[in-house]
C-alpha cells in the first residue's frame, strides 16, 4: 500500500470544538464588528421609516460597500437572487426595554422578542429586500427600513427554499387578526 493511499484511509476521530468553552463563557462573551459599508437612503427620520416595508410601497436605497475589501469579488454571482438578507447596526438606537408596546393591533405591551420592535439588547437590524442591481461595490435595493448612515455588517442571499417555512405560525399577531389563517398581513383599513 503507497504512503498516499495510506493517508487517504486513516480515519481521525472528529473533534468536538465546543467542549474547549463553557456556556457561561459564550453567555458573557464580549463581540466586536466592522461595518462592511452603509446604506444610502432617504430615509433621515427613525419615525418615518416603515415598519413593515413590505406592506408599504417599495422606496429605493442604496449599500455602498467599503473598498479595498476585494468586496468586488464577494459580490459575485449575487446578481442572480432577487432579495437578499441585510444585517445591520441601528445606530441610533439608545437602549431597550423588555416589553413594547407594537404599531399596530390592540393597545397591549409585549415582550421584546415576540416583536420586531428596533430597540433591543444589542441593535441588529434585519431585512429581507429586492436587489435591483449590482454596479461596483454598489447594491440597489428597494423595499427597506434603514436610515440613511446604517451601518451594514453582513449580505446573505435570499433562498425561498431556506428562508420560506410553509407551516410557520404567527403568535400573538394571528391571535389579535392581524394576520389570516394563510400567514399574510390583513390590511389596516
Amino acid at each position: 500500500m503507497s504512503h498516499s493511499h495510506q493517508r487517504r484511509t486513516r480515519i481521525k476521530p472528529p473533534k468536538q470544538y465546543t467542549d474547549e468553552f463553557n456556556h457561561t463563557e459564550s453567555a458573557a462573551m464580549h463581540i466586536s464588528m466592522a461595518a462592511i459599508g452603509v446604506v444610502k437612503s432617504s430615509y433621515r427620520e427613525r419615525f418615518a421609516t416603515p415598519r413593515q416595508p413590505s406592506l408599504d410601497q417599495p422606496e429605493q436605497a442604496e449599500i455602498h460597500l467599503n473598498p479595498g475589501l476585494n468586496f468586488e469579488q464577494a459580490l459575485a454571482d449575487l446578481n442572480g437572487f432577487s432579495h437578499i438578507w441585510v444585517i445591520y447596526w441601528m445606530h441610533l438606537n439608545n437602549g431597550w426595554n423588555p416589553t413594547v408596546m407594537p404599531p399596530r393591533g390592540p393597545k397591549q405591551r409585549r415582550g421584546l422578542f415576540a416583536t420586531r420592535a428596533p430597540h433591543r439588547p444589542n441593535s441588529l437590524g434585519l431585512s429581507a429586500v429586492r436587489l435591483t442591481g449590482i454596479k461596483g461595490r454598489v447594491l440597489f435595493i428597494e423595499g427597506h427600513d434603514m436610515l440613511d448612515g446604517t451601518p451594514v455588517l453582513d449580505i446573505k442571499p435570499y433562498i425561498p427554499y431556506a428562508d420560506m417555512i410553509e407551516d410557520a405560525s404567527s403568535g400573538w399577531l394571528a391571535e389579535v387578526g392581524l394576520v389570516g389563517p394563510d400567514g399574510k398581513a390583513i390590511s389596516d383599513g
